[in-house]
C-alpha cells in the first residue's frame, strides 16, 4: 500500500486543564456532560438566518428563550414571554420561526400559525389547521396551509380550523395524497408544492394497492399488535404515482397526464417545480429501470403535456435529485443539476428546453444552489472544490462560467446567502477549528467574525484525528481517517476498530471538526485503540464514475477498497494486526458482515447493525438503482447475498437490529440467524425493541456500550 499523502499530524492539540473532566461513553454519545452542564460539541448560533430584504440577521440564545436580532445600528431582543403574552398561551421557548418580511416572522403553536410584528410587538393569528394534521406546508404570501389527515389532503385558509378545503376524498387507504413518494428517494422530502401566488397546490399522490403489506410488531401493546407498512421489494410491484393540481379559488382538481409508453406505468415522478408565471409544472420523470429520464413541462390548468424539454440516459442509472432552479427576471430560464459529464454541474436552459451553456465547468461536485447575485448575473453555490473532503461557497457567472471562490479557509463551510444576494453567513469548521461564523460581503470580500468557539473538549482526554490519503488497486485516491489515543506511543502495538459505511450518498471522512468522526470514536481510541475509516468507491462527493462503479455488484469493489485500508494498517509497525475489529450500520452493516464472511480471518470480530443481508429484500427505489432487479441481475444478487456464506465465518460476530426497522426490515437479520442455525454456526444477536432503522435517544448509550464492550471483550 503506497501512501501518496498524509496530512502531517493535522491533529487536535490535547492538553488537560483542571481536574475531574473525565470523558465517558455516555458523555461521548450524548455530547453532553451532565456534571458540568457542558455541551461537548462546537456550539453555533441556533436558528441563525438572514432577515429578508435586509442585511440583518437573527439567532436564538439561552435555550431558544431569546431571539437576538442584529442590525447595523443596534441589536434587538424578543423574549419568549412576549410571544406568550400576545397569543395568550404559555410557551416555554420561541418555537421554530420563519421570517416573512423585514419586520415579521411566523411561528406555529400546536396547529395554529401566528405572525409576530417585531416593531409593534404584536401577534396576529393567521391560520389554523386541524389538530390531527400532519405534513403541514404553510404558504406565507397567501397565508394558507396545506396538510394531511391519514391518507387525504386538505387546505386551511382561515383562522377557524373547521373552515377548510377538502382536496381529496379517498376511502381507499392504499391511495395516499400530499405525502412524499418513492420512499424519499430522488431528493424527495415532501408531498406538497405551492405555486408562487399560493392559489394553487401541486401534490404527489401514490396508489399502493399492488405493493405488499409488510408486518411490523409493536410489542408495547398487550397483546402485541401488528402494524403493516407498504414495502416494495426489488423486482416486485411498485406504487403508482400521480401529480394533482388543486385550484383553491375554484375547487377544481386536475391531474397531470403523465402516462407515457416510453417511461412505463410504474415510472417515478420526481423533482417538481412551478415556473415563475404559475402557468406550468416541471417534472423530472424516470423509468422503473432508472436509466432514462425526461424533464417534462405540463400545463398546470389542463394537465396536458406541453413538451419534453430534454432527455438524459445512462447505461447504469440517472438520478435526478434537484428540481429546475429558475433564474429571477429571465423569462423562464432555469438551471439544471446533472452528472452527465461525470461530476454534478449546473446547466443553463431556456424555457423551451434549449441548452444555452454549461455554467459550472468544474471537475468536482457542485452540491447546492444558495441563490443569485443582486444583479442576477451570477449563481451562488456550495460545492466541494478540488478537495472532496471540504465544502465551500462559489460564485459562477451564468453567461460565462467565470468562477470566484467566496470561502477561503480550509474546511467545511455551511453558508447562507442574504435575500439581496450581497452577503453570506458562513459557519465553518476544520480538523483544527471547532467553529467560526463570519459575515462575508461578496463584492469587497470584507469579513467579520460574529461567533468563534474554542475547543468544547478542553480539559478532557480524547483520541486525536488525523486525515490521510491512500491509493487503491485502480489508482484512485482513497481518503481516510485514523484516530489515535492522546497518549499514543509508536513503540507500542494497538488493536484497531475499523468503522465502515461504504455505500452511496454517504461520506465519513471530511475536513471538519474531529475529521467527521463521532465523539464515541475519539473516546474509544482513548481507551487504547486505533479507530480507522476509509471512504471507498461508491461513497459520495467523488463524482459519478467513483460512485457508479459499484453498479450491479454491491459489496465487491467496496470490499477491495476496505482491504486497501487494511493493507495500510498492516504496514504500520504500531498496529496489532491479530486484534482488528470492524463495525458499521445499514450499508455499513452489510459491509461489516461481508468483510467477516468474504475476508475471513482479517478481523477477529465484527458488529453489524441494521445490515442488508440479501438485496432482494431491499426497497426497489434504491436497490434497483444500484443492482437492477433480481431477474435482470441474478449473478450480482447471488454474489452479494450473505445467506449462503455463513460457513466462512472466522471470529466473533454480533448482529443488531431494531425490531420495527422500516428501512432495512428485520427479515434480513432473522434470515441470517436462521442460516447460521441451519449450518451450526454460532453468532451473537441483539434486538432493540420498537426501534426503527437506528437506535436514538438515551437508548443509543446502551447501543454503543453494547458495541464497544463486545469489541473490547473479543479483542482482549
Amino acid at each position: 500500500m503506497k501512501i501518496i499523502l498524509q496530512l502531517s499530524l493535522m491533529a487536535i492539540a490535547i492538553t488537560t486543564f483542571g481536574q475531574g473532566k473525565e470523558l465517558t461513553i455516555t458523555k461521548a454519545v450524548m455530547h453532553y456532560d451532565a456534571e458540568t452542564k457542558e455541551r461537548l460539541y462546537p456550539s453555533g448560533l441556533a436558528g441563525l438566518q438572514w432577515i429578508p430584504n435586509t442585511n440583518n440577521y437573527s439567532y436564538l440564545i439561552e435555550g431558544s428563550t431569546k431571539l437576538i436580532i442584529v442590525k447595523k445600528e443596534k441589536t434587538d431582543t424578543v423574549h419568549f414571554k412576549q410571544l406568550s403574552k400576545t397569543i395568550g398561551i404559555e410557551l416555554k421557548y420561541i418555537p421554530f420561526k420563519k421570517w416573512v418580511s423585514s419586520a415579521s416572522f411566523i411561528f406555529a403553536h400546536e396547529n395554529t400559525f401566528y405572525e409576530f410584528d417585531i416593531n409593534h410587538k404584536k401577534t396576529q393569528k393567521v391560520v389554523t389547521c386541524k389538530k390531527e394534521s400532519q405534513n403541514i406546508d404553510y404558504h406565507s404570501k397567501s397565508q394558507r396551509c396545506a396538510f394531511t389527515i391519514k391518507n387525504n389532503l386538505y387546505i386551511a385558509s382561515d383562522k377557524d380550523s373547521d373552515k377548510m378545503s377538502v382536496v381529496t376524498h379517498f376511502s381507499n387507504k392504499n391511495v395516499v395524497a400530499g405525502q412524499a413518494i418513492a420512499r424519499f428517494e430522488f431528493g424527495i422530502s415532501k408531498g406538497t408544492f405551492w405555486n408562487n401566488a399560493g392559489n394553487k397546490l401541486a401534490f404527489y399522490q401514490k396508489n399502493e394497492s399492488d405493493v405488499h403489506d409488510y408486518p411490523l410488531l409493536d410489542m408495547s401493546k398487550t397483546p402485541g399488535e401488528l402494524k403493516s407498512i407498504k414495502y416494495p421489494m426489488a423486482g416486485q410491484r411498485s406504487e403508482m404515482a400521480e401529480v394533482g393540481v388543486f385550484d383553491v379559488s375554484s375547487g377544481k382538481l386536475t391531474y397531470l397526464k403523465t402516462n407515457s409508453s416510453q417511461l412505463g406505468k410504474e415510472h417515478y415522478l420526481t423533482n417538481l417545480a412551478w415556473d415563475p408565471t404559475d402557468s406550468f409544472v416541471y417534472l423530472a420523470e424516470v423509468n422503473r429501470d432508472q436509466n432514462y429520464m425526461e424533464l417534462n413541462k405540463y400545463d398546470a390548468t389542463s394537465g396536458e403535456l406541453i413538451n419534453t424539454l430534454f432527455i438524459e440516459q445512462n447505461k447504469k442509472y440517472v438520478e435526478p435529485e434537484y428540481a429546475p432552479i429558475f433564474i429571477p427576471e429571465s423569462a423562464g430560464e432555469f438551471l439544471w443539476f446533472s452528472e452527465r459529464e461525470g461530476f454534478m454541474n449546473l446547466y443553463h436552459y431556456d424555457s423551451a428546453g434549449i441548452l444555452l451553456n454549461k455554467v459550472t465547468k468544474v471537475d468536482w461536485v457542485v452540491q447546492n444552489v444558495l441563490g443569485f447575485s443582486s444583479d442576477r448575473k451570477s449563481v451562488i453555490v456550495e460545492g466541494t472544490g478540488p478537495d472532496p473532503r471540504e465544502k465551500h461557497a462559489f460564485s459562477f457567472q451564468i453567461a460565462t462560467g467565470k468562477m470566484k471562490a467566496l470561502t477561503k479557509e480550509p474546511g467545511t463551510h455551511l453558508v447562507q446567502l442574504s435575500t439581496d444576494g450581497t452577503k453570506l453567513l458562513d459557519s465553518y469548521s476544520s480538523l483544527e477549528v471547532p467553529k467560526i461564523i463570519t459575515t462575508i460581503n461578496i463584492s469587497n470580500d470584507k469579513r467579520k467574525v460574529i461567533h468563534k468557539v474554542s475547543n468544547p473538549l478542553k480539559g478532557y482526554k480524547y483520541g486525536t484525528s488525523e486525515l490521510l490519503t491512500l491509493k487503491n488497486s485502480d489508482g484512485s485516491a482513497l481518503y481516510g481517517r485514523i484516530i489515535k489515543p492522546s497518549h499514543f506511543n509508536k513503540q507500542k502495538k494497538y488493536p484497531v476498530l475499523v468503522y465502515v459505511y461504504g455505500g452511496p450518498h454517504a461520506q465519513l471522512v471530511t475536513n471538519s471538526w474531529l475529521g467527521g468522526s463521532s465523539l464515541w470514536m475519539n473516546w474509544f481510541a482513548e481507551q487504547g485503540y486505533l479507530v480507522f475509516t476509509i471512504d471507498g468507491r461508491g461513497s459520495a462527493n467523488r463524482g459519478f464514475a467513483f460512485e457508479s462503479v459499484i453498479h450491479r455488484q454491491l459489496g465487491t469493489l467496496e470490499i477491495e477498497d476496505q482491504m486497501a485500508g487494511v493493507d495500510y494498517l498492516r504496514s504500520l509497525p504500531y498496529v496489532d494486526t491479530a486484534r482488528m475489529a470492524v463495525h458499521g450500520w445499514s450499508f455499513g452493516g452489510f459491509m461489516t458482515t461481508s468483510l467477516m464472511l468474504k475476508k475471513p480471518g482479517t478481523f477477529k470480530c465484527g458488529v453489524a447493525g441494521g445490515p442488508v443481508i440479501d438485496w432482494k429484500w431491499y426497497e426497489i427505489m434504491y436497490g434497483e438503482r444500484y443492482m437492477d432487479t433480481p431477474e435482470q441481475n441474478k449473478k450480482g444478487y447471488a454474489e452479494a447475498s450473505l445467506l449462503d456464506k455463513v460457513t466462512s465465518l472466522q471470529g466473533d460476530l454480533l448482529m443488531i437490529h431494531g425490531t420495527v426497522d422500516d428501512v432495512v426490515v428485520m427479515q434480513h437479520n432473522l434470515a441470517f440467524v436462521k442460516a447460521c442455525v441451519d449450518e451450526g454456526v454460532q453468532i451473537d444477536f441483539f434486538p432493540y425493541p420498537n426501534h426503527q432503522h437506528n437506535v436514538r435517544g438515551k437508548d443509543r448509550v446502551h447501543l454503543m456500550t453494547k458495541v464497544l464492550d463486545y469489541v473490547t471483550e473479543k479483542l482482549e
